[in-house]
Formats: C-alpha cells, sequence, structure tokens
C-alpha cells in the first residue's frame, strides 16, 4: 500500500487519475476487488491503476464512473490521461489537431494516425520497442475521437500506394485497415486519396507532413524526422505546402477511383488466405 499512500496526484494526469479512483472506491467502502467484480474486471487490475502501473482505458473510465455514481468525472479524465501517454515531442501537435477545423496530410509510409485500426498502430508502435505498448496505443485510438465530434473537422488525407502495399502487422491485419479505410468512402468530413504508383516523380518526395488550418489562429505545417516533430506557421511555408498539397492531389486518383484501389488491392494481395492459412500451408 506505500506506493498508494505517496502517490502524487499533481505529479500527472495519471496519477490524478489513480489518486481519484482510490479517494473514490474507498469512500464507498469498496475494496479493489469488490469494485473489480462490479465492473467485470480483476482487484489486480484496479490496484494497478491505482498506483499508474496501468494506463486506464475509455471503457474502464465509463464502467468506473456507472459504478460509483462519480457523473462522469472519470470519462472527462480519461482524454487528459491518455494524451499525456503520447510522446512529449508530439503532445503540442495532438493538441492542436484536436482543434483544428480542416486537416490535410500526405503519409507516404504508413495510414494516417486518425484511420490507423487498433491492431494496425500497435503493429506500427511496437516498432518502437515503448515501454508502455498498451499506454501509446490507447492514446492514438483517443486521438480518433476527434472524428466523432459533432463538428468534426474536415480532412483530407492523401495516402501513397506503397502504403496499401506495405505489409504492417500481417496479412489479416492489413486486411482489416484496408477495409476500415473504405468505410469513409462517401464520408461528409474526411475524404481519401491515393497517390498512385504510375504518378513518378511527385511534388512531396521529401516525404509526409500535414497542414491543419483554424478559424482564429494562423495555419501550421507539422513534420517529423528520425526522433521528433517540427511545427512552424511560417507563412512562406504553408504556402509552400498547399501549393505542394493542391499538386498532390491533383495527381491522385479521385476518391472514387481511390476507393476502387483500395478495395482491389485487399482483396489481391491480402483477400486470399488468412495468416492462418498460411502458416498451416506452410
Amino acid at each position: 500500500m506505500a506506493n498508494i499512500q505517496t502517490l502524487d496526484p499533481t505529479a500527472s494526469p495519471l496519477h490524478y487519475y489513480g489518486w481519484e479512483l482510490r479517494r473514490h472506491r474507498e469512500a464507498h467502502g469498496l475494496k479493489q476487488g469488490q469494485l473489480g467484480d462490479i465492473i467485470f474486471c480483476t482487484g489486480s487490475l484496479i490496484g494497478q491503476i491505482e498506483t499508474t502501473k496501468k494506463v486506464p482505458t475509455r471503457d474502464f473510465s465509463e464502467r468506473v464512473d456507472a459504478a460509483l455514481g462519480t457523473d462522469g468525472l472519470f470519462s472527462r479524465l480519461i482524454g487528459l490521461v491518455l494524451r499525456s501517454q503520447l510522446p512529449n515531442w508530439f503532445q503540442p501537435y495532438a493538441e492542436m489537431e484536436a482543434r483544428a477545423t480542416y486537416i490535410s496530410t500526405y503519409q507516404a509510409q504508413l495510414v494516417y494516425g486518425l484511420l490507423q485500426t487498433e491492431e494496425y498502430a500497435r503493429a506500427v508502435l511496437a516498432t518502437g520497442m515503448p515501454d508502455d505498448l498498451d499506454g501509446l496505443v490507447a492514446a492514438r485510438v483517443e486521438r480518433q475521437r476527434i472524428m466523432e465530434h459533432e463538428q468534426p473537422p474536415l480532412a483530407w488525407v492523401v495516402l501513397d500506394e506503397a502504403v496499401l502495399l506495405r505489409p504492417i502487422g500481417s496479412r489479416d491485419v492489413m486486411r482489416r485497415q484496408l477495409a476500415h479505410l473504405l468505410e469513409f468512402t462517401g464520408h461528409r468530413w474526411l475524404h481519401v486519396q491515393v497517390l498512385p504508383n504510375s504518378a513518378g516523380e511527385h511534388a512531396s518526395l521529401d516525404g509526409a507532413f500535414n497542414l491543419l488550418r483554424f478559424d482564429d489562429d494562423p495555419d501550421i505545417i507539422y513534420t517529423e524526422d528520425l526522433i521528433s516533430g517540427h511545427m512552424t506557421a511560417n507563412p512562406e511555408t504553408i504556402k509552400e505546402a498547399a501549393r505542394r498539397y493542391a499538386r498532390l492531389q491533383a495527381a491522385a486518383l479521385s476518391v472514387e477511383d481511390s476507393a476502387a484501389l483500395i478495395a482491389r488491392v485487399m482483396e489481391e494481395r491480402y483477400g486470399h488466405r488468412s495468416d492462418h492459412e498460411e502458416r498451416t500451408v506452410a
């Protein structure tokens, strides 16, 4: 219990969450195992979250709110907690992304983070060998909630065809990821185009970038290098990025033709056999 008693609620959102969970649980006269029984988890998990050894999920938070009658406290806290699990250098961008009214992005290597399935995201994030993979995955899934807002940002995504062809995770993971992309066909707020290999050299051979626009703030360009991210509101950089993005969109397939290509790749490259069948044949 020493770890619980010395928990500093001011140290981080995760510490505050654990401190509040313990305080409300004890106020209801419940032991960790008893609360676990009520919300269908183990008492050990309750203890791990209270001592910040485990990052809570949104589902866990909603069940705690219902069980303890905390009027949505933990459901509100979880957004802060999960955002705090993002790398320090990425958190400022995530905050800006959540406020943007328009997002346009070109991705040369991977599916854009807001469109990744959980299992695809897990495979991508695992390559960095993080200490807390579950926390990073949960944080990425939490980022995607901005697309569920009543008034989400208008998002325009251009994916290089290489993104569709690069097997991330497994054949099954890729099939479900491409199927997820197809769910956005005809979406009101989000549009996906594919830049085909046949386009050859193009306006962003230098790599991926995101352009964020806001109602009341200057536009921002975000890029990443090997170990960090960079944002700038320099007007000349913004102008050049907008010019390049317009050229990328012009070279890309239409939204409808892009969906047809995604569907074709999904069936031809990832649709014949499941991973289990592949291993059985081998």
